[in-house]
């Protein structure tokens, strides 16, 4: 048995709505883009919904629209895909890493406060896994300090805290469709923002910097003007199509997903080796990934090397029995380009790191059948 760690969800009717676009001729940018910008925002709460070529290029135009440059600092969790930094550094702006908490894989508002400063112009919280980060507590520790707040959601889809969806409380939130998150359009991704300017100069950067206004389908003597500089980050109809598809039927995915986390839940709560993911009171998690930590004894930044051994030695194990897993996600810290240009050591953020070294990302797909299932808790149970 070849268990995959996820799996995308695709229908017949997939493939029908992608067929209706090749049929159209318009490929690139056009109504399904637009269609599924509306779905977005029906299914989040949105009041805009900028869809883009992914996560990477949402995070970048949002740090641009808010005006994020060269000796700027942007403050971000250390436990991340490092995307999000590499976001930062595209803009000229200096990426500040603060550290976790352990318990949520999310930003740590402590370790947040102490890396302010005057340079501080915006924070990036991440909604990891499908968790909701504490914006709440981000902005009070924020205050009135003129610092904005990103969020990025790329896990984020499904994720609620006090009834609202990721996303919806910083100046905008970013969101990834790559073929892991539980909405895939094979990549891309999309921005939400409540500010209508912003929405309209995000919509400009996306393609090229154009301004439409003075254009028209019915003037064909008509060029856009460019008055801005852009990116070419658009969306294509033919991923738009797919992505509308399938937030069409979110509900039923997401439920698909939490059942299983659900099963995981109870068939691995006594496995001590294991520690399962935590739901923090008034959270639903949306369980993009179902990560785990690896613990064996007293966990600090000094036993982590051997701990992590141990967590190496199950990964193979399960890897061994047709089981594919992952590390949670890495400690950007740590990555050769950031450490060596910021002089930054594995223990500046140990939380981080800890998590990078001994987390375990389990399958999680819809469609995972009970006897995928039972074979994967079959085999945990083994391990010793």
């Amino acid at each position: 048995m070849k268990i995959p760690l996820a799996k995308p969800y695709f229908l017949p009717e997939d493939a029908e709505r992608i067929k209706e676009v090749l049929n159209s001729g318009w490929v690139v940018q056009g109504p399904k883009v637009s269609e599924f910008e509306t779905a977005w925002s029906e299914f989040t709460g949105a009041r805009h919904s900028v869809a883009v070529s992914s996560c990477t290029t949402a995070l970048h135009l949002a740090l641009i629209a808010s005006g994020i440059g060269k000796g700027d600092e942007v403050i971000l969790p250390s436990f991340t895909w490092i995307a999000t930094a590499n976001a930062v550094e595209y803009t000229g702006a200096k990426p500040v890493f603060c550290d976790i908490n352990t318990d949520t894989f999310n930003i740590d508002s402590t370790s947040l406060a102490k890396h302010i400063s005057a340079d501080t112009k915006a924070v990036i919280p991440v909604h990891l896994f499908g968790l909701s980060a504490d914006i709440d507590s981000v902005s009070e520790v924020l205050g009135d300090k003129n610092i904005t707040v990103i969020e990025d959601a790329a896990c984020g889809f499904g994720a609620y805290r006090n009834g609202e969806h990721s996303g919806l409380k910083g100046r905008s939130g970013c969101f990834s469709f790559h073929p892991r998150k539980a909405i895939t359009t094979g990549e891309g991704g999309m921005i939400v923002t409540r500010n209508e300017e912003d929405a309209a100069i995000l919509r400009q950067l996306r393609d090229h910097g154009a301004n439409t206004e003075k254009s028209s389908a019915n003037v064909p003597y008509l060029l856009p003007e460019f008055n801005i500089l852009g990116y070419n980050y658009r969306m294509t109809d033919i991923q738009a199509a797919l992505g509308t598809a399938q937030v069409r039927r979110a509900d039923d995915i997401l439920k698909k997903r939490r059942a299983i986390a659900a099963k995981y839940d109870i068939a691995l709560k006594d496995v001590e080796f294991l520690s399962l993911p935590k739901v923090q009171t008034g959270c639903i998690h949306g369980y993009q990934s179902y990560v785990c930590m690896f613990v064996s004894g007293k966990m600090d930044i000094n036993s982590v090397d051997a701990v992590s051994e141990k967590r190496n030695k199950f990964m193979q194990y399960l890897s061994d029995n047709g089981i594919s897993t992952r590390p949670g996600t890495h400690a950007v810290h740590a990555q050769k380009y950031y450490s060596e240009k910021y002089g930054l050591n594995h223990s500046d953020y140990p939380n981080s790191y800890i998590a990078d070294r001994c987390s375990v990302a389990l399958p999680v797909y819809p469609g995972m059948t009970d006897e995928e299932f039972g074979h994967i808790e079959e085999v945990i149970k083994k391990y010793k």
